[in-house]
């Protein structure tokens, strides 16, 4: 009878993770946010402690799992909505390579160090940091790398208003300011608030409003 409950236990476990995973909206596990994995390793536990615990009732971990998934997809739609509490719950891309250069002073704020970064070059077949344009750091961990020789007459848009969100390390990166920025925006008669997303290529600032989008 115990190996039974042990059996069923498992079974619905199974499904109710599956489920709830549908329900959340994941992605593939390399794409997780640290929130998105504390959040599986708390649903994993759960499952865990309520399959070896047959003896107790499977609502001490439903409920607990019910109040998680409830709060993660609660500050997915808060973050959805808000650059800043997205930053700060899910972090923001990082410039290791810039220009051929690498940025140490980025790979120390993100504690990750050189051996991390020639690890994840050789993963993607690059032998050399100097065959490496641009390296970025996204927020899964993962590293996107741009090769010099992938196209040589390409020029890499550059994000520097994201959902309303100015993105001044951008502007210092290409050697502006908001008041250039400001300027632009006054001269094409359009208003940050209205930004959807803006991106700097060829020396020149490109602009999709949001009511744009809804047309």
């Amino acid at each position: 009878m115990e190996y039974l409950v042990v059996f069923y236990r498992s079974i619905l476990f199974y499904i109710l993770i599956a489920s709830v995973y549908r329900i959340m909206g994941k992605r593939e596990i390399g794409e997780l946010s640290i929130m998105d994995f504390i959040v599986s390793i708390f649903i994993a536990e759960l499952a865990a402690i309520s399959i070896e615990n047959y003896k107790k009732s499977i609502l001490i971990s439903i409920i607990p799992i019910a109040i998680l998934v409830s709060l993660q997809i609660g500050v997915s739609l808060i973050s959805l909505k808000s650059q800043k509490i997205r930053n700060v719950i899910d972090g923001s891309p990082s410039v290791i390579i810039n220009r051929g250069k690498v940025n140490f002073k980025e790979m120390l704020k993100q504690r990750y160090n050189l051996d991390d970064l020639l690890t994840q070059l050789r993963a993607k077949e690059i032998k050399s940091i100097e065959e490496v344009d641009y390296a970025i750091l996204e927020t899964s961990g993962k590293l996107s790398v741009f090769k010099k020789d992938d196209d040589k007459n390409r020029v890499y848009p550059l994000p520097v208003i994201i959902d309303e969100v100015i993105q001044e390390d951008v502007l210092l990166q290409i050697g502006k300011d908001k008041m250039w920025l400001y300027k632009i925006l006054r001269e094409e008669n359009k208003e940050v608030s209205n930004i959807f997303y803006a991106f700097y290529r060829d020396k020149k600032l490109f602009i999709i409003e949001k009511d744009k989008l809804t047309k």
